[in-house]
């Protein structure tokens, strides 16, 4: 078994107390795939003050020289992503195929910050004096923490560090301690590429101790997190009281809506491929789909047809659609919403049973006859679980879109193009599809929600450097000419 340790100062140091965890593969429980530090808040103290002594000089190189190194990293992830994806298949549990996509988009956004590199860095703006040059630029905040889970645990820290790093900020990075393996591949990635010692310091340990350490740390400047409200709530009030910059994005109940002029084979297959894979362990994944009355029981009985085809078994099996979810503990807490959901009145029309193969297995489950007021119709799974419920028609639907406390991303499936810009128009969510599913990003674009989703901040893109820099503004005099 590899044993693994922090990153701290540009060396390889173990946890202070000496303590590890394991990594095990949740296909396969008892296979412990590492081990890793388990680090106290005191470690968390040696990265921050190794972040805080490497930002003058980081700072100081150039934006194009910064950009350089991510280049590298980008080539290098490119050139390892078949080991990296299977590190990853087998610690998070996603197929190798959604692992090598995601390890592919991580190197696609390392790409697109070096070629932000050489993009404007301020803007110049006339002054009431033609003698004065008046102009801005966007220096980095300092130093940050990146604080990651563990259901992308490539793609989300790639563009969260990579912006990060390039505008000149030192990061610390707390990883999620589910896929701490994957983070060693993205850590070592940079390090090869030439990243001076101090500019990334990355401590691996339970989120609920470290993470609160890190967001504490007075020295920080910026805080980037994705992962719960509740833990997203408590980093922001911590923030908030000692004036420190933070971006959050959480959770989201996402819903479809096909009315009833859709294209139904593809209405039922983007449903499918948003709810089920990554055997649903997405923020952007489905979890509702409202469907206008005419349609909704046709519709119902495709879904669910189309979900007992679904092969679930080990994500390096190229037959495989669903994996394993990703521990004991969510496994625990879908199957808990299944009995919840029954237990309101639903009707389980097909899945929701554990499989015993060895791993955290269970079939992806299909609810029809869904109050859209229940649990299981407002409150986030985060598992292979989607809930079938009718709509009068499409006013009565985007309300119902509208009734969650999320906003993060949402659907339409419509031939009618008024139809589907009422709905771009009207739908309180940051991400509208039309015609796709729920899931998925752009790079370049900017990605967040809107309501209980986000601190209504915005991730990837040039939004990046909104969050990542702040606005200097020079007002440049010259001396009086002497002839």
């Amino acid at each position: 078994m590899d044993s693994y340790q922090n990153l701290i100062d540009g060396r390889w140091v173990a946890a202070r107390s000496g303590r590890v965890l394991q990594d095990f593969n949740p296909s396969r429980n008892t296979e412990v795939l590492g081990e890793f530090p388990e680090s106290d808040p005191i470690d968390m103290q040696d990265a921050v003050a190794a972040a805080a002594a490497a930002y003058p000089k980081w700072r100081s190189m150039s934006l194009v020289a910064r950009g350089e190194i991510l280049y590298r990293a980008a080539d290098i992830l490119t050139a390892r992503a078949n080991e990296i994806s299977r590190d990853l298949s087998l610690e998070e549990g996603k197929t190798f195929p959604e692992a090598k996509g995601e390890t592919m988009r991580a190197a696609a956004l390392l790409r697109y910050y070096a070629g932000e590199s050489r993009q404007e860095t301020g803007h110049v703006y006339a002054a009431t004096d033609p003698s004065t040059l008046l102009y801005t630029r966007q220096v980095p905040l300092g130093v940050v923490g990146i604080i990651t889970p563990w259901n992308f645990p490539i793609a989300i820290p790639a563009w969260k560090i990579a912006p990060a790093l390039v505008y000149g900020n030192t990061v610390v990075w707390k990883p999620a301690e589910l896929t701490p393996l994957t983070a060693y591949h993205l850590t070592q990635a940079l390090v090869d590429a030439g990243l001076p010692e101090g500019v990334l310091n990355v401590v691996y340990g339970q989120g609920s101790i470290l993470g609160s350490a890190l967001v504490a740390d007075t020295r920080l400047q910026g805080i980037s997190f994705t992962g719960s409200n509740g833990v997203g709530r408590s980093i922001a009030a911590v923030c908030a009281e000692k004036g420190t910059k933070f971006q959050l994005e959480m959770g989201g109940k996402n819903a479809v809506v096909v009315l009833s002029d859709a294209d139904l084979d593809l209405a039922v297959e983007m449903t499918i491929r948003g709810a089920m894979r990554s055997t649903g362990q997405k923020c952007t994944a489905t979890s509702r789909v409202i469907v206008e009355a005419p349609l909704v029981n046709a519709f119902s009985e495709a879904l669910v047809e189309r979900s007992r085809k679904l092969q679930v078994g080990d994500p390096l099996d190229s037959q495989t659609y669903l994996g394993p979810l990703a521990s004991l503990n969510q496994k625990r807490t879908v199957l808990e919403y299944i009995q919840i959901g029954k237990r309101e009145g639903a009707r389980l029309a097909t899945g929701g049973e554990s499989i015993d193969m060895g791993g955290y297995f269970m079939s992806p489950a299909v609810f029809t006859d869904v109050d859209p007021g229940s649990r299981i119709a407002t409150e986030e799974i985060f598992g292979p679980v989607v809930s079938v419920i009718s709509a009068a028609d499409a006013n009565e639907a985007v309300s119902m879109v509208n009734r969650s406390n999320f906003g993060l991303s949402a659907a339409v499936f419509t031939r009618d193009i008024a139809k589907a810009m009422h709905f771009i128009e009207e739908v309180e969510c940051g991400i509208v599809h039309v015609n796709s599913e729920t899931a998925g990003a752009e790079p370049h674009v900017p990605f967040g929600g809107m309501k209980d989703s986000s601190s209504n901040s915005r991730e990837q893109g040039k939004s990046a450097r909104e969050f990542f820099t702040q606005v200097k503004t020079v007002y440049l005099d010259p001396p009086p000419m002497r002839l």
